[in-house]
């Protein structure tokens, strides 16, 4: 069922201008590069997407679910920018494109190198034409190394980290993360990385080359993990996200809907406690620390366990706030979206185009105190091809027109 018309419209008022003036061609395809992309574009760079002519990005053809035809996983990272239709197979296509490189200040790709070569879009031929340029390559492994030229999504990225093999309850498969989480961080990443090479270049004049690879941003995430293991020798297995260095730390049912719960420290255990009325297990002596919470959690868990399941979750998150202690619901997405906190934050919007609404989630990062980001919604494939090519390149409408009918755009 649809829900965008409970969103509410775009915040008003002046967008984020915090890369105004900075170019970027985004030549990547499915979600990692057009997150980057999106990210830049939020903070006001423009960023022109330029697309194979009759299919582009591969996401647009990943559905169902489809808004009027369209991919809703192409719509939600690919707002704010401008999409050019241009086969740069062709020599006129090529040509075009390294012109626009020659205008550019940043350039996302996302093919492993030696495709980059063939296609005439890596680091060496492209800086060749504008060295102040900076050339971002989001890929599987990496652009060296034995792994490098090795195809990769999502799902393989998590499965190499380790995140899956510690994700879902013990004894069952492995699980990958409800959210393309490699793609999102790797796209992170790559924006994070653009934003430090164009500060660099502010001071050199020089650009730079960044090599993202999706299978490190996912094993940088597991970091806690991984160096608790090296350090101590044990080796964390799947638990159901209960085997916490934190001894209280997990999910726990209630008399109807499951809370998460996290005991940071022992002024919240000592509060928690007095809240529930375990006024037992906050005068024990051996559950003063975490540490000695760690040796009895089985015990500490299964008391727990016992109260929180004599009343409803709303009772106890409404206690638990009220002595601030740290604990939620575990929403679904409808709860999600309907979340007054969220919204009143203006973390949803529909973003309007003809007669559709397309759902949004927005940056959800303020800067003094504003996060208005919407300039317009996700294009269509190669609607501002005439409006890119005149703006940057000069050209007029005979030469566009040329281009067109040779098939190059």
């Amino acid at each position: 069922m649809q829900t965008v018309e409970h969103l509410p419209p775009p915040a008003s008022g002046p967008t984020l201008r915090l890369l105004e003036g900075v170019r970027v061609l985004d030549l990547t395809t499915s979600i990692a590069g057009p997150y980057c992309t999106l990210l830049l574009a939020d903070l006001g760079a423009q960023v022109v997407k330029i697309e194979r002519p009759g299919r582009g990005d591969d996401a647009r053809a990943w559905g169902p679910p489809f808004l009027d035809g369209e991919s809703l996983w192409f719509l939600s990272v690919n707002r704010n920018k401008q999409s050019v239709a241009l086969d740069y197979t062709q020599p006129a296509g090529r040509e075009t494109l390294h012109a626009l490189i020659a205008h550019a200040d940043v350039v996302v790709v996302n093919q492993v190198l030696p495709s980059q070569k063939k296609l005439g879009v890596d680091s060496v031929t492209l800086r060749a034409l504008n060295p102040r340029l900076i050339h971002v390559s989001i890929t599987g492994f990496g652009l060296t190394g034995d792994a490098s030229e090795r195809p990769c999504y999502d799902l393989i990225a998590e499965g190499y980290s380790g995140v899956m093999d510690l994700t879902g309850p013990a004894g069952l498969d492995p699980q990958k993360v409800g959210t393309p989480a490699a793609d999102l961080l790797s796209g992170t990443d790559a924006s994070l990385a653009v934003a430090a090479a164009l500060f660099q270049r502010h001071r050199t004049g020089i650009g730079q080359d960044i090599d993202v690879s999706m299978v490190e941003s996912m094993t940088r995430f597991m970091t806690p993990r991984i160096v608790t293991y090296l350090g101590s020798g044990e080796l964390p297995r799947r638990s159901g996200g209960k085997d916490s260095v934190i001894a209280i730390y997990q999910t726990f049912e209630t008399a109807d809907d499951p809370l998460t719960l996290g005991l940071g420290n022992d002024a919240i255990w000592q509060r928690f406690c007095t809240a529930c009325g375990l006024d037992d297990l906050a005068a024990d002596k051996r559950y003063a620390d975490n540490s000695g919470r760690r040796e009895f959690r089985d015990q500490i868990v299964q008391r727990i366990q016992a109260t929180l399941l004599t009343r409803p979750c709303a009772h106890w998150l409404e206690l638990f706030t009220a002595h601030r202690i740290p604990a939620g619901p575990i929403n679904r997405l409808d709860q999600v979206v309907r979340d007054p906190t969220l919204r009143d934050r203006g973390m949803f919007f529909a973003a309007p185009r003809g007669e559709t609404s397309v759902p949004q989630v927005s940056l959800g990062i303020k800067f003094d105190g504003s996060s208005h980001t919407y300039q317009k919604p996700p294009p269509l494939l190669g609607e501002d091809n005439r409006q890119v090519l005149q703006a940057w390149l000069g050209w007029d409408d005979a030469r566009i027109d040329a281009m067109q009918q040779h098939g190059a755009c």
